[in-house]
């Protein structure tokens, strides 16, 4: 018996994840993929995936968020496109209802989103600088030869964490390459790099705003023991990661669709396998000379975005 599930794909420049859901919220199946540049066929190895994990699911709802959503979005015909933050929290609090405070570090960029009796009533995000991020700490385990899984347990055997200054991923090459050079060890170069990561946080991202528990932290870099550790440190209480913290921006895309969606016949797979591409195109319409894309299924265009002016298709 076929079992009817939502669809929420969260993709993002570095890393794609999906969903499917069920009734009461149940995960059914879950992927964690590389985008490489290409979140077309990302998002089609996703669902590979997912159909592979839960071959028995009928898809009635599709929600897509992150960077690349209304690409996506227009791609899987979804129901709902919402933004990270709207789709990270309903996605906690799903888990978590008492969440006041969420801490999210993607790959490429970071957030912080305040809640009031459920109700998100603050938030910043940090996207101009990968200083802090998951990038940002693959980069710097790379170059110190181990592997990204293993700087968190290095990190908390540390005792005397280096002073590393993160908040330009210049100056935190350099100084960890002067420390390593003055006899730093790699287990006080990674901790220190933790607490560098999570201050780095706390300066920008949380600055001025007021951080109350619960707190629930979230994303890749959630999964880093070590700076789990370093943001416990900072803040002087317990953080909650949950096991799906990585899925938590997909998670609510899936539940926003679950709620909005009206389809009658279940998602058709077999469109995956048709050819997509993108088009671009400077508008010479007006001044504004408006950057536009299409994006099509074969030969017909699905959608297009860019325009700043009420010029018509003609212009391009």
């Amino acid at each position: 018996m076929k079992k009817s599930a939502s669809l929420g794909v969260d993709i993002g420049s570095i890393s794609t994840k999906g969903v499917f859901v069920g009734a009461g919220g149940n995960i059914l199946a879950n992927a964690y993929l590389w985008t490489q540049g290409d979140p077309v066929g990302a998002v089609k190895e996703l669902l590979a995936v997912l159909q592979k994990q839960a071959p028995d699911t009928e898809i009635f709802a599709v929600g897509t968020t992150g960077s690349a959503r209304r690409l996506i979005g227009a791609m899987l015909g979804a129901d709902v496109m919402k933004n990270e933050i709207t789709a990270h929290a309903i996605g906690t609090l799903s888990r978590h209802p008492d969440v006041r405070t969420i801490l999210e570090i993607g790959g490429q960029d970071s957030k912080i989103i305040l809640l009031e009796n459920g109700i998100v009533k603050d938030y910043a995000m940090n996207t101009l600088c990968a200083a802090g991020t998951g990038a940002f700490l693959s980069s710097q385990a790379k170059r110190l030869g181990i592997p990204i899984e293993d700087m968190g347990r290095m990190a908390l055997q540390s005792t005397c964490p280096s002073k590393i200054a993160a908040r330009c991923t210049v100056f935190a090459e350099s100084d960890m390459i002067h420390k390593a050079q003055a006899g730093h060890t790699k287990v006080d170069l990674v901790a220190g790099l933790c607490h560098a990561v999570a201050a780095n946080y706390l300066n920008n991202v949380g600055k001025g705003k007021q951080i109350a528990a619960p707190i629930v932290f979230q994303g890749g870099v959630s999964k880093n023991q070590g700076v789990l550790a370093a943001f416990e440190k900072e803040l002087g209480t317990k953080i909650h990661v949950d096991p799906d913290s990585h899925l938590m921006g997909a998670l609510g895309a899936a539940i926003l669709a679950s709620k909005a969606s009206k389809r009658k016949a279940p998602f058709d797979f077999s469109t995956l396998q048709l050819h997509y591409t993108t088009k671009a195109q400077v508008c010479s319409g007006c001044a504004n000379n408006c950057e536009i894309v299409q994006f099509y299924r074969g030969d017909a265009l699905l959608d297009s975005w860019g325009r700043r002016c009420e010029g018509t298709a003609s212009a391009v």
